[in-house]
């Protein structure tokens, strides 16, 4: 470690020389747990965006290209429910009910309208190619983006940058760092780590506790054998479908107070690159992949974005690192790190 700490110091990227007391920085133990939690926080947020896709795919085959808008639906339909009932004498338990009640809100809305989505127009190209199925997600997408900056323009919501006033709505105690010796995060990062936990054990008790998620593993693995048994294998595929909208909507809101992603009808395509990564490195359509994928890629992103504020500059090098990964991945395991050589038996 001393020869290539050594080696290091004489090294320089974009004429910025990475030296000794940068390395010394980085190893220092304050340093590595507030990095560590950063990229718990980041991964939090990776597993949400990427989990309503990954159950998609996994059950129906389906590779939803529209996931992203509607993960940014989401972060604006939460963010109308907070700014009209967040005042600013509000407190901030009472921030957070009204927090917990905009997520019932858009899961509820959500999922009805992915049912219907599923319903009327995936459900009739089930039986052609999956090309069919990749245009149809992919044109509903733009439609989808187009209405929301039609909206978005109509009331002045600035549909580039964030929308202010849902940011607005955060709690005080999100925007300050919570201290533990000499450890310093921010407290919406807990939060997001927090939210994420609760999620993935949510969902994990849904598929392994339920008849209902053991029906929806089985179908995963082989869908004809268990339509075979008597089961509606396409009223399946529509609760799954709606469950997974429902997922991507709650993602949004929680994206919603995060000043790295806001309510944006950009926000869109920001969520559907990484949750694609995440997904193909976790493996197609597997959870406990997506979930492992969401924690390498997390922690890779916090490290890589500590070395660009401290040492190197290069303002693309967190996405960078985290495409490479995805590289790295299709070279040395291309079906991910628990993917299966098929998926999506119908």
């Amino acid at each position: 470690m001393s020869g290539v700490i050594a080696w290091l110091s004489h090294c320089s990227v974009a004429g910025v020389p990475l030296t000794a007391d940068v390395l010394g920085q980085f190893f220092q133990f304050e340093t590595l747990v507030s990095v560590f939690l950063n990229g718990l926080a980041k991964a939090s947020l990776y597993i949400m965006i990427a989990t309503g896709l990954t159950l998609i795919f996994g059950l129906m085959g389906v590779l939803n290209f529209a996931h992203g808008s509607l993960t940014m639906i989401g972060a604006y339909l939460g963010g109308t429910v907070l700014t009209a009932l967040v005042a600013s004498t509000t407190g901030d338990p009472a921030r957070f009910v009204l927090f917990f009640g905009a997520v019932v809100v858009v899961f509820g809305t959500l999922t009805v309208f992915g049912g219907l989505l599923e319903v009327t127009l995936i459900r009739p190209l089930y039986d052609r190619p999956p090309i069919y199925q990749i245009l149809l997600t992919f044109g509903v997408t733009l439609v989808l983006d187009e209405l929301a900056r039609i909206v978005v323009t109509f009331y002045g919501l600035q549909p580039i940058s964030d929308w202010q006033a849902a940011l607005g709505t955060k709690p005080d105690i999100l925007t300050r760092s919570v201290t533990v010796g000499s450890v310093s995060v921010p407290g919406l990062a807990l939060f997001e780590i927090v939210f994420g936990v609760v999620t993935v054990l949510a969902i994990h008790a849904f598929l392994t506790r339920t008849r209902y998620g053991l029906i929806v593993r089985a179908g995963s693995d082989d869908s004809e054998m268990v339509s075979a048994l008597g089961i509606d294998v396409r009223r399946v595929f529509t609760v799954v479908f709606a469950l997974g909208v429902g997922v991507a909507g709650v993602a949004g809101t929680l994206l919603l107070w995060d000043p790295n992603w806001g309510a944006s009808v950009p926000l869109a395509t920001e969520t559907l690159l990484p949750a694609f990564v995440v997904v193909i490195v976790g493996g197609l359509g597997t959870f406990r992949g997506t979930v492992a994928a969401g924690v390498l890629v997390g922690l890779v992103d916090s490290t890589m974005t500590w070395w660009f504020q401290n040492a190197i500059q290069f303002t693309g090098l967190p996405e960078m690192m985290v495409f490479l990964v995805l590289i790295v991945t299709l070279i040395v395991r291309p079906q991910g790190l628990f993917g299966l050589a098929e998926v999506g038996g119908h």
